[in-house]
């Protein structure tokens, strides 16, 4: 089986980005990473993000953006945006408290994502959503991952967030089990119940399970990794993140 690519979720080395974003993607790409995921741009254009990313070798496998970005006539600039960067992941890491606050809120996003999907199909780019945990805390005997993802097109993309749904007490087997072929994009985040500062690989995750099934039934096409918690300087953390996965023969 051909081995996935690995990118790197810019936010967790922002302020490393903010100083020095040039720097970083050149760091980045010397580590050994495939690409990169944005969670804002540094006050640069496409133009420019792209030449940076094709100065390093490095490709854009998605960009965290808020919802509002994505509707009515505020989609055809943020597709020409992503078509520079040679990105086709626009994936929503968060919604306003209206957006999520009832069952009947979720049912109405997921309609909305289901509507941004069927625009973006004819450039060739996906629309997903990113978990933190509050995803997973039961709405009316209902867990609201399962009311969005029960209710979207396949299209959309689950980027599950492993450490994130671990902290609202949620295993990513099942989920990938239950919506197979919808992890297009996978954010490899360790979780430990005793180390808050654990990189992948020293925390409670089963990261052979979940690569197994990324790679069987997820239909994943990237590994993402995100370090938020830091035993060492940022820059340092995602280098080790990385080396760990090598070790595991990622």
């Amino acid at each position: 089986m051909a081995k996935l690519p690995i990118g790197l979720q810019l936010y967790s080395v922002r302020e490393d980005c903010a100083r020095d974003l040039p720097g970083v993607l050149e760091a980045v790409a010397r580590m050994g990473y495939d690409g990169v995921e944005f969670a804002g741009y540094y006050g640069r254009n496409a133009q420019e993000l792209r030449k940076l990313l094709d100065d390093n070798g490095l490709k854009c496998c998605g960009t965290h953006i808020g919802l509002d970005t994505l509707l009515g006539d505020a989609l055809p600039a943020t597709v020409e945006f992503n078509q520079t960067l040679g990105n086709r992941f626009l994936i929503v890491p968060g919604l306003a408290e209206n957006r999520r606050n009832s069952p009947a809120a979720w049912r109405e996003t997921a309609r909305l994502m289901n509507e941004i999907a069927e625009r973006l199909e004819p450039h060739g780019m996906r629309t997903g959503y990113h978990n933190h945990h509050i995803e997973f805390q039961p709405m009316e005997g209902e867990l609201p991952w399962d009311i969005f993802f029960g209710n979207t097109r396949p299209e959309v993309v689950m980027q599950f967030d492993v450490g994130n749904a671990l902290h609202g007490g949620a295993q990513a087997a099942p989920f990938l089990k239950r919506y197979p072929g919808r992890a297009a994009t996978v954010h490899v985040k360790e979780y430990s119940a005793t180390n808050e500062n654990a990189l992948i690989g020293e925390g409670d995750v089963d990261w052979n399970e979940i690569f197994n099934l990324c790679e069987t039934i997820g239909g994943t096409e990237w590994y993402i990794v995100e370090q938020e918690s830091y035993a060492y300087p940022p820059l340092e953390c995602v280098d080790r993140c990385l080396q760990n996965l090598r070790k595991m023969g990622k």
